[in-house]
């Protein structure tokens, strides 16, 4: 069953268990203002509880931009307390991408600079055309990224690389992104959506639930210590174990036949 919602900063197209977001403000370069990421969030909320949705895709429309950064005319006059409540609200907004249960694919074609890239890094594969371009521009303004790149960055590609290009500003293409390891893949611009499909087809193969317990067992781990990180390893470990698809699973392998997941 095919569903699209109407949205005026976005488009949203759920089809065979994967629900496809699309920045949707090709005049702007797919630019995010307050009204886009209101509408991400919403629709991030609604995927949340819904059950039929098992995988993620958020890309840009056209081929021009993923997105090419945060709408410079929302920030210009904001007072140094408004600007933190926007930051707050705008990590907010992002992170719950990371908190989602549902692996979240970008999609990337063209620009992916500043809140572009921060959105990106936000997700859990990165797949580029080879034509991506990759950046946070913003100390060319004299600002910072606020919407977690001094952050997530260097937890991708590491300290001395991040600061290198947080300071200096230096736009990278998809091969040099792709050796930082800051995406998964690159492939021709005409390869892109079938990239993209079999990556897709490969995670709808999983259970759904052990996707979502390996997720949070990554991204929550990987800020503890070693200790505590395994602490909590064995405490999803035993989550997982726990469902029925684990119980499948087991016995499937056993029997040597292919698993039939029901996502509990």
């Amino acid at each position: 069953m095919t569903e699209e919602k109407e949205y005026k900063c976005i488009l949203y197209k759920k089809k065979d268990n994967v629900a496809t977001i699309t920045l949707n403000r090709s005049k702007s370069l797919n630019a995010l203002n307050t009204a886009l990421l209101t509408e991400l969030r919403e629709v991030l909320e609604d995927i949340e509880i819904d059950a039929e949705v098992r995988v993620v895709v958020i890309t840009g429309v056209g081929d021009k931009a993923f997105c090419a950064g945060a709408d410079i005319n929302e920030i210009l006059d904001k007072t140094p307390q408004e600007a933190r409540v926007w930051s707050w609200w705008v990590q907010g907004v992002l992170t719950r991408i990371e908190t989602i249960k549902n692996p979240v694919i970008a999609k990337i074609n063209g620009f992916c600079l500043g809140g572009g890239l921060e959105l990106a890094m936000a997700c859990d594969f990165r797949i580029a055309s080879e034509t991506a371009i990759f950046g946070l521009p913003e100390t060319n303004l004299a600002i910072i990224p606020g919407g977690g790149g001094t952050q997530r960055l260097p937890r991708l590609i590491g300290k001395t690389k991040a600061m290198e290009l947080l300071m200096t500003t230096e736009q990278i293409d998809a091969a040099e992104a792709f050796r930082l390891t800051l995406v998964n893949t690159v492939v021709p611009v005409d390869e892109l959506d079938l990239e993209v499909d079999e990556l897709i087809e490969k995670l709808l193969s999983k259970s759904s639930a052990t996707l979502g317990t390996l997720k949070y067992a990554v991204n929550r781990g990987i800020e503890m210590n070693l200790e505590y990180a395994l602490e909590y390893e064995a405490e999803c470990f035993g989550a997982a174990l726990a469902t029925e698809d684990a119980r499948e699973g087991l016995k499937a392998f056993l029997e040597k036949r292919k698993p039939e997941f029901k996502g509990r």
